[in-house]
C-alpha cells in the first residue's frame, strides 16, 4: 500500500492512500514514535531491545521542516530540533494510522 498524497500541515500530516482511506497523523505522534533505533531502541539477536534514556522534548521537536521520500517506500522526516534519522515506511505510517484511528496511545 503506498500513499498517492502526502500533504503538511502545522500540526498533523496528511496521506492519500491508493485504497483511498486518509489518515491525519498528528506530527506529535510521528515525533515521539520516531522509528529509528536511537528512539525506539533496537534487539539483538535474542530479541532484548537496549533502548537509550528518554530525551526531553522541546517545541521544536514536533515541528517538521522537511520531508523527504526514500526511494519508493518511505519518508524520512527532520524535525525543527535537528532529528532526522528516522524512515518512516508506508507499513509505519500505515500502522500509525491504525493506531490514530482506533483512539491508541502507540502505533
Amino acid at each position: 500500500m503506498q500513499p498517492v498524497d502526502i500533504t503538511q500541515f502545522p500540526k498533523e500530516l496528511a496521506l492519500r492512500w491508493s485504497d483511498g482511506r486518509e489518515d491525519f497523523l498528528p506530527l506529535e505522534t510521528l515525533r515521539k514514535f520516531c522509528p529509528c533505533a536511537a528512539c525506539l531502541g533496537e534487539k539483538d539477536i535474542f530479541g532484548t531491545t537496549y533502548k537509550p534514556a528518554e530525551r526531553p522534548y522541546g517545541p521544536q521537536s514536533f515541528v517538521l521542516r522537511t520531508l523527504t521520500t526514500v526511494g519508493r517506500y518511505a519518508v524520512q522526516p527532520t524535525w525543527g530540533d535537528g532529528h532526522a534519522t528516522g524512515l518512516y515506511t508506508w507499513d509505519w505510517l500505515r500502522r500509525v494510522g491504525d493506531a490514530v484511528h482506533d483512539g491508541e496511545k502507540t502505533p
